[in-house]
């Protein structure tokens, strides 16, 4: 079991920058892959970011590419996005998901998910 609770949403004007934090629970919190997940209101959930159980492998969405950079301290069960030029676009909830992660853009999430923190960028 792995519970997830995400930080460090907020309101920003375009241009700023954000850091998201997710810290997870468990002994095992390095087997998993993590990934961060969007979903603005209307719209479906969307893939943002992924990063393997050593963090040595990623995965970007176009969307947020050379934007958003995320990263993980296995030791303090915590993984991160950084985002930086941000975009109205950008707003939604992000969530963080416990997964697994095969290369590429191919990311199997578990249902083990954050309750979600809220991203507002003005314009």
């Amino acid at each position: 079991q792995v519970q997830l609770v995400e930080s460090g949403g907020g309101l920003v004007q375009a241009g700023g920058s954000l850091r998201l934090s997710c810290a997870a629970s468990g002994h095992t919190f390095s087997s998993y892959a993590m990934a961060w997940f969007r979903q603005a209101p209307g719209k479906e959930r969307e893939y943002v970011a992924a990063s393997s159980g050593s963090g040595s492998r990623t995965y970007y969405a176009d969307s947020v590419k050379g934007r958003f950079t995320s990263s993980r301290d296995n030791a303090k069960n915590m993984v991160y996005l950084q985002m930086n030029s941000l975009k109205p676009e950008d707003t939604a909830v992000y969530y963080c998901n416990a997964g697994q992660y095969s290369g590429g853009n191919y990311y199997t999430t578990y249902d083990y998910w954050g309750q979600g923190t809220q991203v507002t960028v003005s314009s």
